[in-house]
């Protein structure tokens, strides 16, 4: 592989692509690292006398320090540098990961889930640095998207992967196997980005042309002061969008981590699967969750193309996805396991295509000096909300079954919608103001106009 890499960049596959490869990479195996739970989740109920509550605690740790994670971790990836920052956070979490096989009581998996968490929370501030400093400004989006086929693609390898190393090997090697990958890929990461080169153009395998490319591709934000610091971004609390933000994605991420961390259990307990046939169904899902992102970025780019507005076509959609989850809920009382999986599959497939749009909404509305603090803001408190919902369903699942599970999550997912149309009355586009009339965007941090 190290030879195939240095060979394709002497050839013309520029050295910023195999970054991009690698750090999707590191996405897929972050996936499966936090997939292995759910996977493994009706086996170690049953073998530990796990409770439906304790096991919706046990997930919720995760998110709930995954959420501490997202605030802590920029900062010090910005102090420590991409490359160092990247080889510690790996380098945890996949012993963490490993660890895991030890594990034998609600304390003992509540406290590793934690550590998972807390660690795996620097993967996507770690890989957006790395783009940033590998990339110019005009290809910055397709890295992105290069490494956000991660999530996705380790979600729909969970499944048939994780379950049948569970059904061969035993559930320990559900959380060895993903934890020695990671080590392999570490490897890989440190040979390919060498020590002492913290930026790209010092690196001793780039060439003199992608060298070139990529410092001209450098803006003017790279030298400009980000607006980091808690103390100023609070002031952002003064402008209700900050809030249309928080609570749109607070109600949002809860449905999508129930159906992650819960899907195999469900099957398990509701529908009768065993873990041959969660390995071989339970993927589908998340194939049309995929689907579903592509359809609600397509979507909404299609409907601007057409003159809509930004703020008309983003809200169109948040809603036509917020809309549509409830049609697909009663997939939780009827007869039928496979029309049952069919319907949660258009679920995620809408959740996601919401999603695609709720999710550049923070771009949609701050600078790009802000935008980062803003997006660790809003990923925590998706995370918080996601742990409040999945620790609220393993009670609600245990003492009332799973049908008021599936109805909440259609309920909240409306709820995101009116949070948006209700405190983020204009949606503007970058640069300027919006069509439907007045500025969308909201001033920088040392603007001295104060919004409400």
């Amino acid at each position: 592989m190290p030879a195939s890499i240095a060979s394709g960049a002497r050839r013309g596959l520029g050295l910023r692509w195999w970054m991009a490869i690698l750090l999707c990479l590191i996405t897929t195996i972050n996936y499966l690292d936090r997939q292995a739970l759910a996977i493994a989740g009706p086996v170690l109920i049953g073998e530990f006398g796990l409770s439906n509550t304790e096991f919706g605690l046990i997930n919720s740790a995760f998110l709930f320090t995954y959420a501490i994670g997202h605030l802590l971790a920029g900062p010090l990836i910005d102090r420590a540098g991409t490359r160092r920052a990247f080889s510690v956070a790996v380098l945890a979490w996949s012993l963490a990961g490993m660890a895991h096989a030890a594990g034998r009581s609600f304390l003992g998996f509540l406290g590793l889930r934690a550590l998972l968490g807390l660690t795996e929370a620097a993967n996507f501030p770690a890989a957006v640095k790395a783009v940033a400093e590998w990339f110019p400004r005009a290809e910055r989006s397709l890295a992105i998207g290069i490494i956000t086929v991660g999530p996705g693609l380790g979600a729909v390898l969970a499944p048939p992967l994780l379950g049948a190393l569970v059904a061969g090997c035993g559930w320990q090697s559900a959380f060895l196997v993903p934890g020695a990958v990671g080590l392999l890929w570490l490897w890989l990461w440190l040979w390919l980005w060498q020590r002492n080169y913290s930026l790209p153009e010092a690196h001793p395998r780039i060439t003199a042309a992608e060298r070139s490319l990529i410092l001209a591709g450098r803006g003017a934000e790279e030298a400009a002061p980000a607006g980091g610091s808690w103390r100023t971004l609070a002031g952002y609390l003064r402008h209700r969008q900050v809030w249309g933000l928080v609570l749109s994605r607070f109600a949002n991420d809860g449905g999508f981590y129930f159906f992650i961390t819960w899907l195999p259990t469900y099957l398990a307990q509701a529908r009768g699967f065993d873990i041959r046939q969660i390995a071989a169904f339970a993927w589908v899902p998340f194939l049309a969750a995929d689907a579903g992102s592509l359809a609600g970025g397509w979507a909404s780019r299609r409907l601007m193309l057409a003159g809509w507005s930004l703020d008309r076509a983003r809200k169109t959609v948040i809603w036509a996805g917020a809309l549509a989850v409830p049609l697909t809920l009663p997939a939780a009382v009827v007869d039928s396991a496979w029309l049952a999986l069919a319907l949660i599959g258009l679920a995620m497939f809408a959740i996601q295509m919401k999603a695609a749009n709720l999710f550049a909404l923070p771009i949609d509305l701050f600078p790009a000096a802000q935008a980062g603090s803003i997006w660790g803001l809003f990923g925590a408190v998706g995370s918080l909300g996601g742990m409040a919902f999945v620790a609220a369903a393993g009670w609600v699942s245990q003492h009332h079954a799973y049908p008021p599970v599936f109805w909440a999550v259609g309920v909240t997912q409306v709820l995101s919608a009116l949070f948006v149309s209700w405190l983020i009355p204009q949606i503007g586009q970058p640069g300027g103001a919006d069509r439907g009339g007045g500025s969308g965007r909201i001033p920088a941090l040392d603007s001295p106009r104060r919004g409400p």
